[in-house]
């Protein structure tokens, strides 16, 4: 049998697919590639929306312009999970940190105490 990465024998277990573990890491790596870039870079995003968050919402609960957060690098299109409430409001999540757009372009940021 040969090495999946390398091409070179293998000497011990029948069932081994790698000559040793920079080969079996080097080939993993590359099935892996396409995948871990697209998530490395979405938690990126996620990483620097929290970030943004964290540095604005000093009080617990902030309001703040849609615009400042842009200007800032916040992008609204990412975020980890989205709440409903009875009452209608909509709050999208990072974490712990949510926020709500309101009327007039203005952003409510919110701590969930959980």
């Amino acid at each position: 049998m040969n090495c999946l990465e390398c091409g070179e024998k293998i000497i011990g277990r029948s069932d081994k697919k790698f000559c040793n573990d920079a080969c079996r890491n080097a080939y993993n790596n590359k099935q892996n590639k396409d995948s871990t870039n697209l998530m490395r870079n979405i938690n990126n995003k996620l990483r620097k929306n929290y970030r943004i968050l964290v540095d604005v919402n000093i009080d617990g609960k902030t309001k703040i312009a849609k615009s400042k957060l842009e200007s800032l690098g916040f992008d609204f299109e990412y975020f980890t999970n989205l709440k409903v409430y009875k009452n209608g409001s909509e709050y999208k999540f990072i974490y712990d940190y949510g926020y709500k757009l309101l009327e007039e372009d203005f952003v409510l940021i919110v701590k969930n105490q959980a």
